[in-house]
């Protein structure tokens, strides 16, 4: 596939993922507030996170595909969107630390059964690998160090959806509220590591 083609691809990978994300975080949060849910509302900012980081980088890769970006201009656009993108998983690793942190410590309301949770979780547990996937594919493709990044960040939201899952349905079948915020702490390590590779500009160019 031409690189066109393939920047046109990554337009629309990132048109989805906004979208869906979107809609996912709205109910995630608002369904994590009802239910006290650290797990749930860390999901929910985490698919803000992925809205955002979906825009910058569609922005980058339209800017090249409507020529607006030379060589040159196209390498500064692309370690910015990295970085943004890194800066964005860190800042969601912080938050979910400190909550989920402080609930395991007994500060704030244990998490209660949250079944619109379940259903969303579920939901995207299958659609956002998909995409993930598909965005790291045109990512190597393209050598595209900032469409890496946010095709892991997608994925880091696959993985928080298993988690997030996981959490919920051990908290509404067993009563296990701790079950919650430790669901939302398993994400950490790999956050952190993508983020910090997104703000290094590590991943930049990365096969």
């Amino acid at each position: 596939m031409d690189r066109p083609r393939l920047l046109q691809r990554g337009v629309w990978l990132a048109v989805a993922t906004v979208a869906w994300n979107v809609i996912e975080g709205v109910i995630a949060v608002a369904a994590g507030m009802l239910a006290s849910s650290v797990a749930l509302i860390g999901f929910g900012i985490d698919s803000f996170v992925e809205t955002a980081s979906g825009a910058v980088v569609g922005w980058r890769l339209r800017a090249e595909l409507r020529g607006h970006a030379d060589e040159d201009r196209a390498e500064v656009l692309e370690r910015r969107a990295g970085r943004i993108a890194g800066a964005l998983l860190l800042s969601l690793a912080v938050y979910i630390v400190i909550d989920a942190g402080r609930r395991l410590l007994g500060f704030g309301a244990e998490a209660q059964e949250s079944r619109v949770g379940i259903v969303l979780t579920t939901i995207s547990a299958v659609v956002m690998p998909a995409l993930g996937w598909a965005k790291l594919s045109t990512a190597k493709a393209l050598r595209s160090g900032a469409l890496r990044a946010d095709a892991y960040e997608t994925i880091t939201c696959s993985w928080l959806s298993v988690t997030t899952l996981a959490g919920l349905i051990l908290n509404a079948a067993l009563g296990w509220w701790w079950a919650d915020p430790l669901a939302a702490l398993a994400i950490i390590p790999l956050a952190v590591r993508e983020g910090l590779e997104g703000w290094r500009g590590e991943c930049h160019g990365s096969n």
